[in-house]
């Protein structure tokens, strides 16, 4: 993946039918390549980030109308010559243009391999690189701000100030070694000790934002349990505003867990809406399906424990649920249902005892859904959306993020001990080492590949 000599091609738009289809090249001989199949302009002799309507043609075939767009190094996305042929949107055409650009010398590109020579030369860190790929995933609000602001350097410009002054105390004490016959001291203890609590406060901050950065990137999935007949499904329905879920009043309709998202203010809810839970049944796919629902009860993120409001009987197993929920630490949300059939006002003097903190809605008539939204993104959530500052949600980023607060940790305890300058200089070499890692400055191929094995292609 690191041979920058050859010109790579393909189509960076998503397959399937669509008005337009862009064919993208970057190399040394895109721009030749993309003119000998072009019928218009001389393409190579155009100035940069200009566009140019012609023809595609092959032995005096026309094979499409195009517009082609010229972005010469280095003011180009890879800082390579890059031409980006916008044709029709037909997969047949995009496929002919690709076996001409294919037989005039350029390879296929490898998923990521544009953004990779973006970073290879010098466009990008590694941290900017990953956050292109966040971007073109983003599917709310919180993740799309997350990703661009990585993207425009956010993340890089906080590591860069971290590298920057610890390599400035890392060369003054490394000055002392030079000198340790006269026994002098060129980095004050006292100003050091300072940054190194000053590092460790935000390391610690860029790590406790990695669960924003979860709920942010992967959304958060709820599983809504209960007894069967609760009013599952109807409150998965009321959640989405539309009938998803096959609403009955036979005890065990859903059979089996059914997924849907939701978006809260910028986040995404995955809503579970599983089979209802009961004490005995002989019916071999509901036993399966209720097995189902304790497996996703177990995996998600909150639970919503549903009950039905009107009856009184539901008071012994909402407390036993509750003692699950406390022991284990669950995130969970107690909603007692049905308030259509009993009021809102009776139905908090039978289960006020229980608990106060009881949502009480009427899935059917969809009233107070509103209040269990915002329960549940106050829940998980709340405050993420104003989050100006850094968010992490790359687990190799928290991994190297992990190792530089060990790093800052050993080097504060040499500094307690007085160890020697030489010890606490290899700490900030491994400290500065794993800043570099997370930025790209120090990288290997192999974890390159990793890293961008899993782009899209054409991008």
């Amino acid at each position: 993946m690191l041979n920058l000599s050859d010109t790579i091609v393909a189509i960076a738009t998503p397959p399937g039918a669509g008005a337009i289809g862009i064919i993208r090249l970057s190399g040394t001989s895109a721009i030749t390549i993309a003119n000998s199949i072009f019928a218009g302009k001389d393409l190579s002799s155009q100035p940069t980030h200009t566009l140019h309507f012609g023809k595609i043609k092959t032995e005096g075939r026309v094979i499409d109308e195009v517009v082609a767009g010229i972005y010469k190094c280095p003011k180009s996305y890879t800082g390579e010559d890059i031409v980006e042929i916008s044709c029709h949107g037909s997969d047949f055409v995009l496929q002919q243009v690709i076996g001409l650009c294919l037989g005039h010398g350029a390879r296929m590109a490898k998923p990521g391999e544009f953004t990779l020579r973006a970073f290879l030369n010098g466009k990008l860190d590694l941290t900017q690189a990953e956050a292109v790929a966040d971007l073109i995933a983003s599917q709310s609000h919180t993740a799309h701000k997350a990703a661009i602001h990585n993207l425009r350097g956010g993340f890089s410009h906080d590591l860069k100030e971290m590298r920057e002054q610890l390599i400035k105390f890392s060369a003054l004490i490394e000055l002392e070694l030079d000198f340790s016959q006269e026994d002098v001291e060129f980095a004050d203890r006292t100003q050091f000790y300072e940054l190194i609590d000053r590092l460790t406060t935000a390391t610690r901050q860029l790590l406790n934002s990695f669960r924003l950065g979860n709920v942010i990137k992967n959304g958060v999935s709820v599983a809504i349990i209960g007894s069967p007949n609760a009013g599952k499904s109807t409150l998965l329905n009321a959640l989405l505003n539309e009938d998803r879920a096959i609403v009955s009043e036979i005890a065990g309709t859903t059979r089996d867990t059914i997924e849907e998202t939701l978006n809260i203010n910028g986040i995404l809810f995955r809503l579970i809406d599983t089979a209802g839970i009961r004490e005995h049944s002989h019916d071999t796919i509901e036993l399966q399906g209720m097995e189902r629902s304790v497996d996703a009860m177990n995996k998600a993120d909150v639970v919503v424990y549903l009950f039905d409001a009107s009856d009184e009987s539901q008071k012994t197993k909402l407390l036993s649920q509750k003692e699950a929920f406390t022991i284990t630490g669950a995130k969970y949300l107690l909603a007692g249902n049905k308030t259509d059939v009993t009021g809102i006002s009776q139905a908090k003097d039978l289960f006020d005892d229980i608990s106060t903190d009881i949502l009480f809605i009427s899935a059917k008539t969809r009233e107070h859904i509103h209040d269990l939204k915002n329960a549940l993104y106050s829940l998980v959530a709340e405050g993420v959306v104003d989050h100006e500052g850094t968010i992490i949600t790359n687990a190799r980023h928290y991994g190297a993020l992990e190792e530089v607060l060990a790093s800052l940790n050993l080097i504060k305890a040499g500094l307690d001990n007085n160890i020697p300058g030489d010890l606490i200089s290899l700490d900030i070499r491994r400290c500065l080492y794993y800043l570099g890692e997370i930025t790209g400055e120090v990288t290997t191929e192999d974890k390159l590949d990793y890293i961008f094995s899993k782009f899209c292609i054409g991008k």
